[in-house]
């Protein structure tokens, strides 16, 4: 009968072949991936708490970046660093 291990318990315990237009036969085909909900824009929860703290711990040097995505804060927190002074994002200036 060869290695039934991979095949869905459907297709192990009502027919082994696969049968057109059998619903439990389509069902067991199907393969789901949680990277189709990310394609959206949307991050994860541990993609926002990421980039939340990102955005706590540069406000917290006096950096006040664009807006709280990683990438804005990243540019912020550089360019601070380049010019030795808190970047304000919103002024688009250095504080002093």
């Amino acid at each position: 009968m060869g290695d039934t291990s991979s095949m869905s318990l459907h297709r192990r315990t009502t027919h082994l072949e696969y049968v057109e237009g059998c619903f439990g036969c389509k069902v067991g085909e199907l393969e789901l991936s949680v990277g189709v909900a990310n394609h959206r824009g949307i991050p994860t929860a541990k993609q926002h708490d990421k980039e939340l703290q990102s955005y706590y711990d540069a406000t917290r040097q006096g950096i006040e970046p664009r807006s709280t995505k990683s990438k804005d804060i990243q540019a912020a927190v550089q360019l601070s660093n380049e010019a030795g002074k808190a970047f304000d994002g919103i002024s688009m200036t250095f504080k002093e």
